[in-house]
């Protein structure tokens, strides 16, 4: 971990943090103010930026790689809740506001670099600039969405119609995600996944 401002790549950093959903349109001043805070993070594939139940939470801004939004039961068994590419955050904002543990773990799918505070950090910052906060609440709404609609979509459509949605909704990240974990987010086994590939049906 090396805090931005001491970084050598800070300024591909910045450039990267203005292409966040978030903090796209901030101000320059505003922006460098949230840049004090901030330190860069490198994680390696399958390590965990966040672990299931804990309470010292953080905010994490995406700047290269994919993560993934995950559940595990006390036997290890997954269900993969979302991906999360550049451009994206990670959060457990909802917990950090309600008190509890956080519900899930947000580990590293590929090779990955963020942008990370501590959560209380974070909502200090927010109290001080409304707008970004305001930017802030809707995409975690937004986030709240996505995954109710997943969730529902494993209930009411087809193998095919799982995978179909998914390279509707997200065609940029087929490619970037093994077939074990993309099968695993569609609650496909891996076989069937590559069955319908293989047969034509995605």
């Amino acid at each position: 971990m090396i805090p931005m401002l001491q970084h050598p790549e800070r300024a591909i950093i910045s450039a990267q943090l203005r292409q966040n959903e978030v903090l796209k349109g901030m101000p320059d001043e505003i922006r460098e103010e949230l840049e004090r805070t901030l330190t860069i993070v490198d994680g390696a594939k399958s390590d965990f930026l966040l672990s299931q139940g804990v309470r010292e939470m953080e905010q994490y801004f995406i700047l290269d790689g994919v993560l993934k939004r995950t559940v595990s039961n006390a036997e290890g068994k997954e269900m993969i809740l979302r991906f999360a590419a550049e451009g994206d955050m990670e959060t457990s904002y909802a917990a950090w506001r309600m008190g509890t543990p956080t519900p899930y773990s947000i580990v590293c799918v590929t090779k990955a670099r963020v942008a990370r505070l501590p959560l209380p950090q974070w909502v200090d910052f927010l109290e001080r600039h409304r707008e970004t906060k305001d930017l802030f609440e809707s995409a975690v709404m937004r986030l709240m969405t996505e995954v109710m609609g997943h969730t529902i979509t494993l209930h009411l459509l087809d193998a095919p119609g799982r995978v179909h949605r998914f390279l509707r909704k997200r065609p940029d990240r087929v490619d970037r995600i093994p077939q074990k974990q993309l099968a695993a987010h569609l609650n496909l086994s891996a076989e069937t996944l590559s069955r319908l590939r293989q047969r034509g049906k995605i």
